[in-house]
């Protein structure tokens, strides 16, 4: 089982900037599919965006244009650029694998997640 870790969360202005990354555990990094997910309180886990080991990348609509994901297969890590933030963007964001999909149940391994709060 592979062991993702989360960082970089934390609290910005709206249309400020943060980058999350997120560190796999174990080999094969690079053939790995990554996607990041979001949950804020009281509203169900849904699909930012990923990126597949070909580099082929994804986008909810919501987050097109402002958010950009890439990876690092050296450092086995996936990047989560987060640009022109807005208050609607707070909440937690969880890295995963074993898919590019949007469905969160495509996925089988899930980081802890990191905190991200975008204030008005």
């Amino acid at each position: 089982q592979v062991q993702l870790v989360e960082s970089g969360g934390g609290s910005v202005q709206a249309g400020g900037s943060l980058r999350l990354s997120c560190v796999a555990s174990g080999r094969a990094f690079s053939t790995r599919d990554m996607g990041w997910f979001r949950q804020a309180p009281g509203k169900e886990r849904e699909f930012v965006g990923s990126i597949s080991w070909r580099r082929t990348t994804n986008y909810a609509d919501s987050v097109k244009g402002r958010f950009t994901i890439s990876r690092d297969n050296a450092k086995n890590t996936v990047y989560l650029q987060m640009n022109s933030l807005k208050p609607e963007d707070t909440a937690v964001y969880y890295c995963a694998t074993g898919s590019w999909a949007n469905r969160p149940d495509e996925y089988d391994s899930w980081g802890q997640g990191t905190q991200v709060t975008v204030s008005s």
